[in-house]
């Protein structure tokens, strides 16, 4: 198939599925009780989850603990992105796209660090 000036590269079209599988995670996600003792299984079950997707190589979820236990006034508070780091890679027709969430200026600022 000949290619458009119109048309998305590779990169572009990779970039778009990291973007989708973002909004995927916080959406899906944002507002799960979590505490301490839960946030390995949910940081497991975010992975799996988004994994699923299409083009999908890897997802790694830090929920980060110690910034959760100083925040919480009962046994679990709401999941959201100042709680979690995120690394999504995705390869669409050959291109990886690295693509990372955490926070930046108080906004879970997700962005594109590499395209190869």
């Amino acid at each position: 198939m000949t290619r458009n000036d119109s048309d998305p590269t590779d990169g572009e079209a990779a970039c778009f599925e990291a973007g989708i599988k973002f909004g995927a995670l916080y959406h899906q996600f944002a507002g799960t009780p979590v505490s301490p003792d839960s946030a390995p299984s949910l940081e497991t079950a975010i992975e799996e989850s988004i994994e699923n997707q299409p083009f999908c190589e890897s997802v790694t979820v830090d929920i980060l603990t110690e910034k959760l236990a100083a925040e919480m006034d009962h046994e679990y508070t709401e999941l959201t992105g100042r709680f979690m780091e995120v690394e999504i890679v995705v390869d669409r027709e050959g291109c990886e796209v690295v693509t990372r969430m955490e926070m930046e200026d108080g906004y879970p600022l997700m962005k594109v660090e590499s395209v190869r």
